[in-house]
């Protein structure tokens, strides 16, 4: 997968997974913001939709090609392995940043894998899949920023991938801005201040 991978003096790496039409070097200002020190991967969606990359093929606005969602993720991981034997990262150390499309991705890591991250700030996130069993997450913190009046992911869907990390025993802290799907500034220092209460800067 497309990448750019920085340095950084602490031990944590942030995977930064851009939204729909975004790519590798798109949430670099927000990995400043968050956390300075830390290393940096960010990472390119392998899909096109109307020549927008993506993490996962969508069947419409909100209904997730669910086989490539699966596919992807695992995908996802494996080259979070590879990486970090390139780079020579902590793997145990990954925090995933996600907006939007990265979001949903990052959360379909937590879904799928017990030690896939170290702890994930989901930005504009949602359920990524649904009738499935999660592992047990009680290592792993979660953000979730979320917009009142976001369009494209009601209020009951973002509770709702809430309430399943809780269940998987994650800690999960919302921050709900009066917005709508756009990132905003409140959400991402409140993420940065979430993140420096959970991990070494």
């Amino acid at each position: 997968m497309e990448h750019i991978f920085k340095q950084g003096p602490s031990d944590q790496t942030l995977l930064l997974l851009h939204g729909t039409g975004g790519n590798e070097r798109d949430l670099l200002p927000l990995a400043e913001m968050i956390a300075p020190n830390a290393s940096i991967l960010g990472v390119r969606g392998n899909i096109l939709e109307n020549g927008m990359p993506r993490f996962f093929r969508r069947l419409s606005e909100g209904v997730f090609d669910e086989e490539d969602l699966i596919f992807r993720t695992n995908e996802l991981h494996q080259t979070i392995n590879d990486l970090s034997e390139r780079y020579k990262f902590k793997r145990d150390q990954v925090i995933a940043v996600g907006y939007s499309n990265g979001a949903n991705i990052a959360a379909s890591l937590l879904y799928h894998y017990k030690d896939s991250l170290k702890g994930a700030i989901l930005f504009h996130a949602m359920v990524p899949l649904r009738g499935f069993t999660l592992p047990d997450l009680s290592e792993a913190p979660v953000y979730i920023g979320a917009g009142k009046r976001d369009p494209l992911i009601p209020a009951a869907e973002t509770k709702e991938l809430a309430d399943e990390l809780r269940k998987a025993n994650a800690e999960v802290t919302e921050h709900w801005g009066e917005g709508g799907h756009e990132l905003t500034r409140a959400e991402v220092e409140q993420a940065g201040i979430w993140y420096g209460e959970h991990f070494t800067s």
